[in-house]
């Protein structure tokens, strides 16, 4: 189970460095209408890699919290909540109003700049497990 947890932090602390870097950034970058088009092709195909390790994590973290009460299962499930949290009430409105047309400038600014949010929990919580897991 923790190597199982410790692959499953390292890549969506990948991907989510991946999408900070290269994807969010790159979004300013299209006309509106082709970032509409290219939107419409991205989020289903990210969320085939995406959805799959976050209920994995959620479901491996869920497991070890029922296991043991330490420290590090709490606030590694606590962590993860943390990140479904945000994806649900920042990111993924967001996306929403992209794939609506209802989005400016400012909107694609935010995404970068409110995903330094979740990069730095994954960061973290891969950080801290892989730690762990290896002392």
């Amino acid at each position: 189970m923790e190597t199982i947890r410790l692959f499953l932090d390292f890549g969506l602390m990948v991907l989510i460095w991946m999408v900070q870097l290269i994807v969010y950034p790159g979004f300013i970058y299209y006309s509106e209408e082709a970032l509409i088009q290219w939107h419409k092709k991205y989020t289903p195909r990210i969320s085939l890699l995406v959805i799959p390790m976050m209920l994995g994590q959620l479901m491996l973290y869920g497991s070890l919290l029922q296991q043991e009460k330490t420290m590090y299962s709490v606030s590694g499930f606590v962590l993860v909540l943390l990140v479904w949290l945000l994806t649900f009430t920042i990111f993924v409105p967001r996306h929403k109003a992209i794939s609506a047309t209802e989005f400016s400038r400012n909107t694609l600014v935010e995404l970068a700049n409110l995903n330094w949010l979740r990069t730095a929990i994954w960061t973290a919580l891969f950080l801290w497990n892989y730690f762990t897991v290896s002392v």
